[in-house]
């Protein structure tokens, strides 16, 4: 069996195509997260704490004050961007949250359903 037909069988196997779908599902899923995150939610929670614009908190290691995050980037200073951070955390935790109830949901249906055989 040659290298060609070998990698053809293993490309066309029902799990490599399943997570290839995954991937480009989970791709597009990511931007609507970080849709939410950023759209949605962190303005709730920049208005809950007095209007903090999270994605623009940081602390220059170097030099300063800079204004915004842009700036000191600009400058080329080192930065603790622990608003991204913040953002981050919130995005995997809605992925997190989301995937729970995915499988909570798969896994009632698969008790529901009848067996067949």
């Amino acid at each position: 069996m040659s290298m060609m037909s070998e990698f053809k069988e293993f490309a066309m196997k029902g799990s490599v195509m399943d997570l290839a779908i995954g991937v480009v599902i989970g791709g597009a899923f990511q931007k609507i997260v970080d849709s939410m995150v950023n759209d949605i939610i962190m303005p709730v929670v920049g208005l809950a704490t007095g209007g903090v614009d999270f994605s623009n908190r940081f602390v220059a290691l170097q030099g300063g004050p800079f204004a915004t995050l842009d700036d000191a980037k600009k400058a080329g200073v080192a930065t603790l961007n622990y608003g991204l951070f913040v953002n981050q955390v919130l995005t995997f935790l809605i992925v997190a949250f989301t995937l729970f109830m995915v499988i909570k949901g798969v896994n009632r249906m698969r008790r529901t359903a009848p067996i067949q055989g």
